[in-house]
């Protein structure tokens, strides 16, 4: 049989090797790690913000399902942040070097932003809120470009698997941030308690107002303690060509918003409305209807209209790093891969903050302590887990074996909204203050969503072991920013786009089909693995390095 080859895209084996390294060198090798976990961290920060930590704050104040459902489409910037990243890779910010101008200018941006969303009322200025949202997410999206192609430009290869574990903690523990203690924090029944005891209390403008200060120190961070990355000795494309073909770009999405906004949802009101009339839906869903197909039929004619003003400006590194892409084997497939394999994820996901609290009438410090708390270590343990199968399986039986496990945790989303709060023996977290997070009083922890919640987050963070390793297999070095952000763009597809869909599903059909359709919406990912498997499998092997037998 083949012998074990040191494939560094698994992150255990390359932990595994033989420190071959001096003591300075591996000085060297501690402090980049260091730096892709801090880098990680700064990543995962701002997403919950702009997404559960978002959908807690709209809840609590009063906004409904399907309003919030449509909001997650402030996370667009994440799905197109591939049209910019060029810029990113053309051009550098003067003072720091290479990649870090970009990324001290991105989180000072992002402080700014997330400072005046602190400002910003949901209820009374609902358009302002969600325009200071989608500004978030845009330069978080931003940061994230230029974070991948530093993490890539900064790991030798046979440390980019170890890397991408770390990088994926950091991200993870600032969401744990963000996200779970942020929701402890604002929990109605801790701020009366503090109140009571005449502590400090909590708000989502504070908590926001926080998330910003850190994001100042990131940015302290990049500037003074980040390692300079070396000059490229690349050509470079024409500058004033790139210019122009991005500002092509820009006015051809513009124009197919206005399209849409102009004549596409008029056209569809006049035709849809009638069939709506005698139907039971409220008034708000059927809008929420013309709205999604007005969605779905504005992106089919931007996109289309966007790569045509590319060719003709001539946006030279946009077109090589899609063309460098494009001209392996296999790459339309797994563009369709990387969207569907998260889908299900992504449905189940989209809306679980608004389901478990409103739906399932869970405590906000209920939530975050199961579903960020508690479940940062068992996303750890999956993760970890993950690795180690890894190695034994290969980088196609992985996917496949944690696609069907993501598949299953779903089911159990399904289960709880039929079998309903108290369906199992739970337990009591009793009351706590660590300085940086506390806990005003017990609170009781359901059974039945610690097991959901634990389901998820294991199998969750073995899907997401694989299918980093699978993003970086696919990135060329010549084109680090653009192609990574281009995968990661498609592979944020599913959390971002079915966010209009699930909330008007859920309102439509109710949360137990709802869950049900999530976990069919995983299949047609696991079918594409299945027919892609010898080209997926061709990726395992590094043909730099001879396989020998035993």
């Amino acid at each position: 049989m083949p012998a074990l080859r040191p494939d560094t895209d698994h992150p255990a084996l390359a932990a595994a090797l033989p420190p071959t390294l001096g003591g300075a060198a591996r000085a060297r090798r501690a402090w980049r790690l260091a730096v892709v976990t801090l880098l990680g961290f700064a990543s995962g920060l701002p997403l919950a913000l702009t997404g559960q930590a978002l959908q807690a704050w709209l809840s609590l104040d009063g906004i409904d399902v399907a309003t919030i459902g449509f909001l997650s489409l402030v996370g667009l910037p994440y799905t197109f942040k591939f049209l910019w990243a060029p810029l990113m890779d053309r051009f550098e910010v003067p003072g720091l070097g290479r990649r870090r101008g970009w990324l001290v200018l991105t989180q000072l941006l992002l402080a700014l932003a997330l400072l005046a969303l602190s400002a910003t009322s949901p209820q009374g200025a609902l358009q302002v809120f969600a325009l200071l949202a989608v500004t978030v997410a845009f330069l978080s999206a931003s940061q994230d470009v230029v974070i991948d192609a530093y993490r890539t430009d900064l790991l030798p290869v046979a440390e980019r698997g170890l890397g991408s574990s770390l990088s994926v903690l950091g991200y993870r523990l600032a969401m744990i941030l963000s996200g779970g203690v942020a929701m402890i924090w604002t929990d109605p029944a801790n701020i009366a308690a503090a109140a009571a005891a005449g502590g400090p209390s909590w708000s989502w403008p504070a908590v926001y107002r926080l998330m910003a200060a850190i994001m100042v120190g990131a940015a302290l961070l990049s500037a003074l303690v980040l390692p300079r990355l070396p000059a490229l000795d690349a050509p470079r494309s024409e500058a004033r060509h790139d210019l122009v073909g991005f500002l092509a770009v820009v006015l051809a999405v513009a124009l197919g918003y206005v399209v849409t906004q102009q004549a596409v949802v008029p056209a569809l009101q006049a035709l849809l409305g009638p069939l709506f009339e005698g139907s039971s839906l409220a008034p708000t869903l059927r809008q929420r209807w013309i709205d999604l197909v007005a969605l779905l039929v504005g992106i089919g004619f931007t996109l289309p209209l966007a790569a045509w003003a590319a060719r003709r400006a001539r946006f030279e590194t946009l077109l090589g790093g899609l063309g460098n892409y494009f001209s392996q084997p296999g790459a339309w497939a797994f563009l369709g891969f990387i969207v569907l394999y998260k889908l299900g994820d992504a449905f189940a996901g989209s809306l679980m903050t608004p389901f478990l609290l409103k739906a399932m009438a869970y405590g906000s410090a209920e939530v975050g302590v199961v579903n960020k708390v508690l479940g940062l270590w068992l996303t750890i343990a999956g993760a970890l887990l993950g690795g180690a199968l890894m190695l034994r399986l290969g980088l196609w039986r992985s996917l496949m074996l944690f696609g069907v496990l993501q598949m299953a945790s779903n089911v159990g989303f399904w289960w709880l909204a039929v079998a309903g709060k108290g369906s199992l023996p739970g337990l009591t977290v009793p009351a706590f203050d660590w300085g940086f997070l506390s806990l005003a009083q017990a609170t009781p922890v359901d059974g039945a969503l610690l097991l959901v919640i634990a389901g998820e987050n294991l199998s969750g963070g073995m899907g997401t072991a694989a299918f980093v390793a699978f993003l970086m297999s696919l990135t060329s070095q010549r084109f680090t920013a653009t192609q990574y952000a281009m995968l990661s763009a498609f592979a944020a597809v599913g959390r971002v786009w079915v966010g209009p869909l699930a909330g008007v599903l859920a309102e439509s059909i109710g949360w137990p089909s709802f869950f049900i359709l999530s976990t069919f919406a995983a299949l047609p990912a696991l079918w594409l693995l299945w027919t892609m498997r010898a080209i997926v499998r061709a990726l395992e092997i590094d043909p730099a390095t001879p396989l020998t037998d035993d």
